[in-house]
């Protein structure tokens, strides 16, 4: 019997043989209004959080990633096995594999480029789910620099929307800006619990009425 197992038995001991299940409402908003500019409004918001956001189209990703990496002077950067190499293809840098590198190998990187799962424009939130173009949780928490690169197809404009995308059993991890704290005397203090410099590369098809390149399908 697993940890889950147990919780779940003690919980049907407690409400008794026989309890009726309880009905939650599920009446919040699923979708947003056509007329909405979701990249925009994302692009807007994730700028508030401080994290510096470009876009362009994917016939210029690979230039654009190569320009924000060289005016880093980011030298060796993570990149999850999943990674289109196509990205890479006009960046001057060591791309490095994530899979068998420490911590502390990890936290001496000049960065890590990911892609998202899902990103939500009302909060300019990106989420990452650990799947292939990703990597593992680590890689996303412990280098200084974290570079994203978000479809345009993947941006949604609520929680709600983004949650009816996600996995619930995958390990997700949710970011809004920069790693940052206030907890000291109200100092805000950026780079704590994850990378202290967010970019946000948005990607928008080249040709908008074919088929999305960046969607996830579960």
């Amino acid at each position: 019997m697993t940890a889950r197992d147990d919780i779940l038995a003690r919980i049907g001991v407690a409400l008794g043989e026989g309890t009726p299940a309880i009905a939650v409402p599920r009446a919040y908003r699923t979708s947003t209004p056509a007329e909405v500019d979701l990249v925009a409004l994302f692009a807007e918001r994730v700028a508030d959080y401080r994290a510096t956001v470009k876009r362009c189209r994917s016939a210029a990703l690979a230039a654009t990633i190569g320009a924000a990496l060289a005016a880093r002077d980011a030298r060796r950067v993570a990149v999850p096995a999943g990674i289109d190499r196509a990205w890479l293809a006009e960046a001057g840098f060591e791309a490095v594999s994530d899979a068998t590198l420490s911590h502390d190998e990890l936290d001496r990187l000049d960065g890590v480029i990911t892609a998202c799962a899902v990103a939500i424009a009302e909060t300019g939130t990106i989420v990452l789910d650990a799947g292939p173009d990703q990597g593992r949780r680590a890689l996303s928490l412990l280098p200084d620099y974290l570079l994203c690169v978000v479809g345009a197809d993947q941006i949604v404009g609520g929680v709600p929307e983004a949650l009816g995308r996600l996995d619930p059993r995958r390990p997700l991890t949710w970011i809004s800006g920069p790693s940052a704290t206030s907890d000291i005397e109200l100092q805000r203090v950026e780079g704590v619990h994850g990378p202290r410099v967010l970019e946000v590369v948005i990607v928008e098809s080249d040709h908008p009425a074919a088929e999305p390149r960046f969607r996830r399908r579960l």
